[in-house]
């Protein structure tokens, strides 16, 4: 069964571009395609898509804005594609339900393991967008302290360092020898303390200092 996607982006070379591209994989299939995100929107109202991968500025309904109606009203998982990677766009996607955030200039095959990652329930920020953020957000952390390691466990706070490096569950189950089930709880137990949602939530949390 294939993932269906559809893709939204106000410059018809590179709209055309990536569904030539990412048509080449046998398990991706490109339903449609847009130059704007009221178009997006519109048609995932109507349709059940597994993946929208969106460009930010478009016309009528830019991407970010996009994203918050498509994860409220459908069980579209969306991916914001862009050549912007300033901090506010990527924030807001990601509190709109954005699952993925990666540029324009990440090589195709990276793209498509993006989509395929986020169909499998993964949250995806590449990491030169998060080395950005993350260098950004230690600034301010430096001179706004929120730490409040009472809040969580001791190894709770060591799998949320982890998982601001970058570490899968798998990788963080190796690291601390214990089981990718018991990882997976301690995760639980972080976004009910927290109050987030997914994985590139709570490593923004940590490198913000709001432990």
């Amino acid at each position: 069964m294939k993932i269906k996607l559809i893709l939204a982006d106000d410059d018809v070379l590179i709209r055309e571009s990536l569904k030539i591209i990412l048509s080449m994989d046998k398990e991706l299939e490109i339903v449609e395609v847009f130059k704007n995100g009221k178009e997006a929107i519109d048609f995932l109202l109507k349709n059940n898509i597994d993946i929208a991968v969106l460009d930010v500025r478009m016309p009528l309904i830019n991407g970010v804005t996009a994203t918050a109606e498509i994860c409220k009203r459908t069980n579209t998982k969306v991916i914001i594609l862009t050549t912007f990677d300033e901090d506010d766009y990527i924030k807001e996607a990601i509190k709109n339900g954005a699952k993925g955030y990666i540029l324009k200039n990440t090589p195709p095959q990276k793209i498509i393991e993006t989509i395929k990652m986020v169909y499998e329930g993964n949250a995806v920020l590449q990491d030169a967008v998060l080395t950005k953020l993350s260098e950004n957000i230690k600034m301010k952390a430096e001179s706004k302290n929120k730490i409040d390691k009472e809040k969580f466990t001791e190894r709770e706070l060591e799998i949320m360092k982890l998982i601001a490096e970058g570490l899968s569950n798998k990788e963080i189950s190796k690291k601390l020898f214990i089981s990718e089930g018991t990882v997976k709880n301690y995760i639980t137990s972080i976004f009910q303390k927290t109050g987030l949602t997914h994985r590139t939530q709570i490593a923004i949390y940590y490198l913000k200092g709001e432990i």
